[in-house]
């Protein structure tokens, strides 16, 4: 299973790029895929082909009106099942003994 987290945006536009982030993230929510949102990018979880699709279409998405496109991606897999979404916070909170403000 794999954790990618990836943040995508277009150069040049100017200082604010939350009107296309959420465009993106719109295209992420209706593909099915789980994730996370965070303020600096956002985590996918799936199967490599599955997550490295919505990453493609995110991509297309802004290709088709933009020059230039800045990606920034990290991807972790690990053999097993889904759910390390959640798991790996829930696993740092329990040694902690006390729910992170995440």
């Amino acid at each position: 299973m794999v954790l990618l987290e990836f943040a995508m945006a277009p150069v040049g536009t100017g200082e604010g790029v939350s009107t296309h982030v959420a465009k993106i993230i719109d295209l992420i929510d209706k593909s099915g895929v789980d994730y996370q949102l965070t303020p600096m990018g956002t985590i996918l979880e799936g199967e490599w082909t599955e997550v490295m699709a919505v990453v493609g279409s995110c991509f297309q998405l802004l290709e088709k009106e933009f020059n230039r496109i800045s990606v920034s991606l990290k991807v972790d897999y690990r053999a097993g099942p889904k759910g390390r979404l959640k798991s790996k916070m829930a696993s740092v909170e329990a040694k902690l003994g006390r729910k992170l403000n995440t």
